[in-house]
């Protein structure tokens, strides 16, 4: 007990001084102080970790479709996340249940007001932090029952780290663009899809986004850092003759207003997009494939994403319900040895480009930090939030969440970097000789990929699925390169990763966000074109109606 009065005591010093400003992370840090000085002497199992985390989210959305605004919105809201926890290090309450899903990952988000009265958000503070330790008490029950009666777990590290107190307050910006003139030249750029009446839905959206998070916990870390961003997506679908729906989207992404693309890019943006749609309209279907394939820079990173990424959270070298396909892998080579990758969310920008999955500090107060995740073609690490792994004790500042939901490690900015790197025109080249050397008469070329997903569970195949939207062939006779549809890309991880065997040096950049355990949160990836010697495409699923009957208004009449 000695020991946790003088922690306390040590925290109060923290929180009574700085920050006299901000009535929000005050009033935070206050409630936290009187809920652990109270609840850290309960018995029989008292707190040992609290820690309060609240997102204030600031939005504005425009889309316009065909000429005319058909969205124009601001919202403001702000969400608690309150993180309990009793026992110890070594076990505590967020310890896995085998044999039942119980933890709850998600439950509806907590609201506090966007006003800044102490009165209101210490009631909350108080309901909720009380709340939580009541289903801590009794959740840490079950886990204590639990191990009379299961095995021992393969891996015994503890549930949870320390982790070095952190103070930071950064500076709240706030949205500054100029509203009416971005909704004339949407209005403008949207009209240029009238004259497409085989364009059956499209849309030009812009998304102002401010992000700013407060967070205090018993460590006596105390930060607020906020994040501002701009982006535009052009969008546009159809149907094929045979039922199957198709669309494009181009996105922009950046962190200041001031550098959103002028009104002729964009237009440019939206021209090569009907383009492309077009003929993916009237492309043929791909037969199911193996074979040869050039993955673009963008669509690389994607892949990277999906296939390698989630694998290497740490979170899943742990679980007993995860395949950990890469767990005991450590210091052996799984790709080859002219493939290093990192994860590396301090990047703000890359070359003179934003970076969406840019942070300073996790969802646990840790810094976030470059992480060494294969260098040379071997394992070397993987992404950590504060939940330890063997030979891995302590978070790199990777615990990510949106909120609502439990923090996991997640990715932030993965770079995949190569040593064996040639031109783009070289490399499809090289495509070509590879196709010859299998007696191929075409390999595939993946210019954009949309996403995917892959099952990393133990009870499933270990395998993914990724969903292209721009595919060529690319003919050895000689023949022009042909845009196909109708294919998505599956595989298992390991022997994927292994039929890499030449990079471009055309690096560029993937900004998105991603969807796990923790929600969706903000990411990114940095990655050249790959040719790999073998890829895998099945037929998509596609749908059965008919492509609209009745003309489009502006179609002359069949």
């Amino acid at each position: 007990m000695k020991k946790v009065l003088v922690h306390f005591i040590f925290i109060v010093s923290i929180f009574g001084t700085g920050f006299a400003d901000n009535v929000l992370l005050n009033t935070m840090g206050d409630e936290l102080n009187r809920s652990y000085r109270i609840l850290s002497k309960q018995k029989p199992y008292p707190l040992y970790f609290l820690q309060y985390e609240i997102t204030d989210e600031n939005q504005i959305i425009i889309s316009a479709t065909l000429g005319s605004i058909k969205n124009d919105s601001e919202s403001r809201h702000r969400y608690l996340d309150v993180d309990v926890r009793i026992g110890s290090y070594k076990l505590d309450n967020t310890h896995e249940i085998r044999g039942a899903e119980d933890f709850d990952w998600w439950s509806s988000p907590i609201e506090v007001p966007i006003d800044n009265n102490p009165e209101a958000l210490r009631l909350i503070l108080w309901s909720e932090t009380d709340k939580n330790f009541k289903s801590a008490q009794e959740r840490y029950i079950k886990i204590l029952n639990e191990r009379q009666v299961k095995v021992l777990e393969s891996d015994t590290s503890p549930d949870f780290s320390t982790a070095p107190k952190i103070i930071y307050t950064g500076s709240i910006d706030t949205i500054g663009f100029d509203k009416e003139q971005w909704k004339s030249r949407l209005r403008r750029l949207s009209n240029v899809f009238k004259d497409y009446p085989w364009i059956y839905n499209s849309r030009i959206t812009l998304r102002a986004n401010s992000l700013t998070k407060y967070l205090v916990n018993t460590d006596g870390t105390k930060i607020l850092q906020n994040k501002i961003s701009y982006s535009i997506n052009i969008y546009a679908e159809t149907m094929a003759d045979d039922g199957m729906e198709l669309y494009l989207s181009y996105p922009v992404f950046v962190k200041d207003a001031k550098n959103l693309p002028d009104e002729e890019i964009l237009k440019g943006y939206a021209d090569s997009l009907i383009q492309n749609l077009y003929a993916l309209r009237n492309a043929p279907m791909v037969e199911p494939y193996s074979g040869p394939a050039i993955l673009l820079n963008r669509a690389c990173g994607v892949f990277f994403h999906e296939i390698f990424g989630h694998r290497i959270e740490g979170h899943r070298q742990k679980s007993e319900f995860e395949g950990q396909t890469f767990t005991k892998k450590l210091n052996e080579r799984i790709m080859p040895d002219f493939i290093s990758v990192y994860d590396d969310p301090t990047m703000e920008r890359f070359g003179n480009r934003d970076l969406n999955g840019h942070y300073q500090f996790d969802d646990e107060g840790v810094r976030a930090q470059k992480t060494t995740i294969v260098e040379n073609g071997i394992l070397k690490g993987f992404l950590m939030s504060r939940s330890p792994i063997a030979n891995f004790p302590f978070s790199n500042g990777h615990g990510r969440r949106q909120y609502g939901r439990k923090v996991v490690a997640r990715q932030g900015i993965l770079y995949i970097k190569s040593n064996n790197k040639v031109p783009y025109d070289e490399l499809r080249n090289a495509l070509i000789e590879e196709c010859k050397r299998q007696n191929k008469p075409y390999g595939l070329v993946f210019y954009d990929i949309s996403g995917g997903f892959t099952t990393t569970g133990r009870e499933g195949p270990q395998t993914f699925k990724v969903i292209p939207l721009l595919v060529k062939r690319v003919y050895v006779d000689g023949r022009p390169d042909e845009v196909v549809r109708g294919v998505d890309i599956v595989g298992t991880p390991l022997l994927s990763l292994s039929k890499i065997i030449l990079t471009g040096n055309d690096y560029d950049i993937f900004n998105g966000t991603c969807g796990a355990e923790s929600g969706w949160v903000p990411v990114s990836a940095i990655a050249p074109s790959i040719l790999v010697s073998e890829i895998e495409v099945e037929k998509k699923a596609k749908g059965q109606d008919r492509p609209p009957i009745l003309p489009a208004p502006a179609e002359p009449s069949r």
